[in-house]
Formats: structure tokens, sequence, C-alpha cells
């Protein structure tokens, strides 16, 4: 009888993950288009650790590649698009600086993308497992709706936080000895 409670409880979690699956998308958009303060040493740290995250990524993908061919190639593609988007969202942000610190509100319609962005891979991973159960071709036909795409996803992503940092970093104001 203990046994069974285990099956039950993954699925009551994967419920749970279901519907908490659009709060957290919400959330994740309504608090990526709020006004923060810049925190020099938050942001500092930040910078090092996506620089860091970045490498693992390409390395991960590289290794990746023997199973999924094409992966390091969507993830760079990925990467590469997401640099010039932060880029782009550094360029469309608001900055103040005040005595309190430099704040930052990052542009809405950019978060906005972003966020649909993730919930429609999130959406076709459904989809494909859908499709899967149902013993029908994945959507891999269409080279975007791709296995690997998730990696150019994911780089976008990536490239994109890294790149919005790195720009961050360079508007604060210069450390004191």
């Amino acid at each position: 009888m203990p046994l069974l409670i285990v099956p039950v409880v993954i699925l009551v979690l994967l419920v749970l993950w279901l519907l908490l699956l659009p709060l957290s998308l919400w959330q994740r958009y309504r608090l990526g288009k709020a006004r923060r303060k810049a925190w020099p040493w938050a942001v500092r740290l930040n910078s090092w650790v996506l620089l860091f995250s970045a490498g693992l990524f390409a390395a991960s993908m590289a290794l990746t590649g023997l199973w999924w061919p094409g992966a390091l190639g969507y993830a760079l593609a990925g990467m590469g698009a997401g640099l010039l988007t932060g880029v782009v969202g550094l360029w469309l942000s608001r900055f103040e600086r005040t005595p309190q610190g430099l704040y930052y509100t990052p542009n809405p319609w950019l978060v906005l993308t972003l966020t649909l962005l993730v919930a429609a891979r999130i959406a076709m991973g459904f989809v494909e497992m859908w499709r899967y159960w149902q013993g029908r071709d994945a959507l891999s036909m269409l080279p975007v709706l791709d296995h690997a795409s998730l990696f150019a996803v994911a780089g976008l992503l990536l490239g994109y936080y890294l790149s919005y940092t790195w720009g961050l970093r360079r508007r604060l104001p210069p450390r004191r000895s």
C-alpha cells in the first residue's frame, strides 16, 4: 500500500504544476516589466555567473550534439539572437539615476514577447508529447519545431540575460576604492 502513495504524489505534483504554470508565466511577465533597483554587487555577481553559465551551456550543447544532431547549432544561433535581443532590450529600457542608486524598467513589450516565446515552447512540448502518445509523427518535419529548437529558446534566453546584465553592469557607477 505505501508504494501506491508514490505515484499518487507524483501525479498530484504534476497536476499542481500544470495548474500553476499559467500563474507562474503571468508572474514572470508582471515582475519582468517592473521597475527595480540595480544593486551593484548583485549585477556584478550575476554577470559573471551568467558568463560561466553560457560557457557551460555551450559545452553541454556540444556534448548533446552526439544524441541530437544540430543541438549546438541551434543553441549558438539562439544565443546569438539572444545577445542581439539583450542589446535591443537595453536600448528600450528606461534608466533612472537617483541618490539611492540606479533604477531600471525593462520594456514591457519585449518582456511579453519573451514570456510568450517560453509559453509557446512549453505548449509545443505538450503537443509533441501528445502526438507521440497517439503514435503519430512528430512535428519535427518543420525545422523550427525540431526537438533541438528547445535549445535555441534556451540559448536565446541565456544570451538575452547575459547581454542585458553586462550592459546593465556598464551603466553602474564605478567602484569606490
